[in-house]
């Protein structure tokens, strides 16, 4: 069966900067090649919100709350996905989750609804 498992994720300070992956495994058939991923992310108490997604091509799409700040890369012939996190502020705190399947492009930023996702990776930022 296919999985995603988040890496990457850590306790900094604001201004610091992470980097997390995405590795998608049980992918025979290089399906996730041509899906659309992205991450997301939520805070205790708080709803799961989007922060980015990219499609097959490399094409992207980010929450106003970290654009400039955040870039979401993909390796397809590894099939592996990435979020750059640069300038990390304490409100960017949350478990952040990889996910992947979007069956209506980038629609998935803001509605969450894809088809797989990972167990996630916690990033805590003080200041």
């Amino acid at each position: 069966q296919v999985q995603l498992v988040e890496s990457g994720g850590g306790s900094v300070q604001a201004g610091a900067s992470l980097r997390l992956s995405c590795e998608v495994s049980g992918d025979t058939s290089g399906s996730y090649r041509d899906y659309y991923m992205g991450w997301a992310r939520q805070a205790p108490g708080k709803e799961r919100e989007g922060v980015a997604v990219i499609n097959p091509f490399g094409g992207t799409k980010y929450a106003d709350s970290v654009k400039g700040r955040f870039t979401i890369s993909r390796d397809n012939a590894k099939i592996t996905l990435y979020l750059q996190m640069n300038n990390l502020k304490a409100e960017d705190t949350a478990m952040y989750f990889c996910a992947a399947n979007c069956s209506y492009g980038y629609a998935c930023l803001t509605d969450g609804n894809w088809g797989r996702w990972g167990q996630g990776t916690q990033v805590t930022v003080s200041s």
